[in-house]
């Protein structure tokens, strides 16, 4: 197969599926672009409606995260467990609040939090399990709940690759009491920037308000429900723009088609690479029973690092954008100096030896095709 022709195929793409830039316009004539504006309304409206909870939409994921480590009461050297293999947000939220966070090593298939190792973390100073879905595929929320219920701790998802991934029908974000989302251009679903918090307390729900309205009561005071708002908490600017709300808006409506554009692409990737696994041992997401992902990303775990360096360096060479995902947090400068040393082997080796593939609504058959090819190509002449 030929390559396109002088052509580079990016990691990631921003596609428009509707009436995103209609929105925006709208927006701008009605005169109301700031936070929560008709479409931010109608966001929190139609989308917490499903979710069956309130749905407020954030800048950023970042934000949801800050919003609800303000929300779980933490005091200086409370303890908060997460995985390592995650972005660094999922951490700073909480040690913005001056809490430590407790890494858990993750499983092998799923690469999310191991629901298995977090009892044996927990102390008299753990307030919270924030479990993170990885790639838009649940963590085992009826095991993690039921340690956070023996031990009265709070279950804030960390659900940024997640929004409309579900576990045994229920929707992610909507197992703990707090659930985070992330609009970011990367993701499945988005706004350029932009999140979410869903809380599932309802006796969080006014403190999340005004939290996000720079501690104050301004929210109520726009619904006529007070007759002036003032300072009555912390908080911070954490509402976004009602252009966020208007291109999520135009993505919102399209989820059906966004989702079923994303499976196709998954699913080309799965049957051109699963031989990968038997022929050439290489590992390909894992999907439980139970779960339906969101179809974020697609990802394959190589022998070593030295393989995935050379297999990123290969389809570097042939313009193809592929990338590795993250370093662990335990072994970052700041937490080795500021929370010492964590034995997490498993987040270790896949760290260090997966590789992301160019993932996006947009993405042709015929550039998957050729990613495919390369793949083999490589694997084909390394290990022969």
């Amino acid at each position: 197969m030929s390559s396109p022709e002088k052509a580079i195929i990016p990691f990631n793409k921003p596609c428009l599926e509707g009436n995103e830039v209609g929105n925006i316009l709208e927006s701008v004539l009605r005169g109301k672009i700031a936070g929560d504006g008709k479409f931010n309304t109608i966001c929190h409206k139609e989308i917490g409606e499903d979710f069956g909870a309130s749905f407020l939409l954030t800048t950023s994921g970042t934000a949801a995260l800050e919003m609800s480590a303000i929300l779980c009461g933490l005091e200086p050297d409370d303890e908060v467990i997460m995985p390592s293999y995650t972005f660094v947000s999922t951490a700073n939220a909480f040690c913005l609040m001056g809490a430590k966070p407790v890494f858990v090593d993750i499983r092998k298939d799923t690469l999310n939090i191991n629901e298995k190792l977090i009892e044996e973390k927990i102390t008299e100073r753990t307030k919270a399990i924030v479990p993170v879905h990885y790639a838009g595929i649940s963590c085992d929320m009826k095991m993690i709940n039921e340690i956070a219920s023996r031990h009265g701790l709070m279950v804030i998802e960390d659900a940024a690759h997640g929004f409309l991934g579900t576990d045994h029908g229920k929707l992610l974000g909507t197992f703990g009491q707090l659930g985070c989302f992330s609009f970011h251009e990367t993701k499945s679903f988005i706004s350029g920037e932009g999140g979410a918090i869903v809380v599932n307390d309802p006796r969080l729900i006014e403190r999340a308000e005004i939290i996000r309205e720079k501690g104050t009561n301004r929210s109520a005071f726009f619904r006529g429900d007070v007759q002036k708002y003032t300072w009555m908490d912390v908080g911070s600017s954490y509402l976004p723009s009602d252009m966020i709300g208007a291109f999520l808006y135009g993505q919102w409506l399209e989820r059906k088609v966004i989702i079923k554009k994303r499976q196709r692409v998954y699913d080309r990737y799965v049957d051109g690479l699963q031989c990968c696994e038997g022929k050439y041992g290489i590992q390909l997401p894992v999907i439980p029973t139970g779960a339906i992902p969101n179809y974020h990303m697609f990802y394959m775990i190589c022998h070593s690092e030295d393989q995935r360096n050379g297999l990123l360096d290969h389809l570097q060479n042939q313009g193809v954008k592929a990338v590795f995902h993250y370093i662990p947090l335990h072994s970052s400068p700041y937490a080795v100096e500021h929370y010492g040393e964590f034995d997490l082997p498993v987040t270790d080796a896949v760290s260090s030896r997966i590789i992301r593939l160019p993932f996006f609504n947009s993405l042709s058959t015929f550039e998957q095709d050729y990613i495919v090819a390369e793949v083999l190509k490589f694997f084909s002449s390394s290990l022969s």
